[in-house]
């Protein structure tokens, strides 16, 4: 449902104003910011503070930065909705409104709040599924390199957050199994490993690591 506040006036009511000023969610590391100056809006993205925005009608806007339409909608919960063009024909792209005090996934992740981390980038995935920030093979870097610089157990709070966005992928569990092992955790790589050869019985790593633990 469109939120349409006295139809046909080139002025933003009160209501409106009210409901949509605020921050949204666009991605894992970013913000979007909507803020209203005498009636006017303004829109803040990637450091530019003063976007202003064009008019389509009482809930919509076209935002020429980002070359996209901005739908305000309040249900179920207040949002910004992506009008439909071309480069993402057939998708409904959102962007949930931030309650006060809310931070991006990314910052709960670094601040070792992991739950509510995982919340934020199950939205992202539930309302933004192309977003790079929750593809499997960027993470899957991300984890490999906190292994790098010997980083493990950051490295396994990526790999596990990979698992749960990315259940049916063995490459995730086989990744999770191996900074396990790095951090010399048996027990639980092991169980990676073995969920990695149960979603793909091809997995040479798993199998390789799984005889060994019996071998020994």
């Amino acid at each position: 449902m469109l939120f349409f506040i006295g139809c046909g006036n080139s002025k933003n009511s009160p209501e409106f104003i009210k409901a949509v000023t605020g921050n949204y969610l666009f991605n894992a590391n970013e913000t979007i910011g909507v803020s209203f100056v005498e009636n006017e809006m303004f829109v803040r993205w990637r450091g530019r503070e003063n976007i202003k925005p064009l008019k389509v009608n009482d809930s919509t806007f076209y935002v020429q930065d980002m070359n996209e339409k901005f739908i305000f909608k309040i249900t179920p919960t207040i949002h910004i909705e992506l009008a439909e063009k071309r480069e993402h024909e057939g998708e409904t792209i959102k962007f949930p409104k931030m309650v006060l005090g809310q931070k991006t996934p990314k910052e709960y992740f670094d601040n070792d709040q992991f739950d509510k981390a995982l919340e934020g980038y199950l939205s992202i995935q539930k309302n933004n599924p192309k977003s790079r920030s929750i593809r499997e093979t960027d993470l899957n870097r991300l984890g490999y390199l906190a292994l790098t610089k010997k980083e493990y157990n950051k490295a396994i709070k990526i790999f596990k957050l990979n698992t749960i966005l990315h259940p049916k992928s063995s490459n995730t569990f086989d990744s999770l199994g191996e900074a396990y092992h790095r951090n010399k955790d048996s027990v639980n790589a092991i169980v990676s490993f073995k969920k990695a050869l149960e979603l793909n019985p091809k997995s040479t790593r798993a199998k390789k690591y799984i005889n060994e633990q019996i071998l020994e």
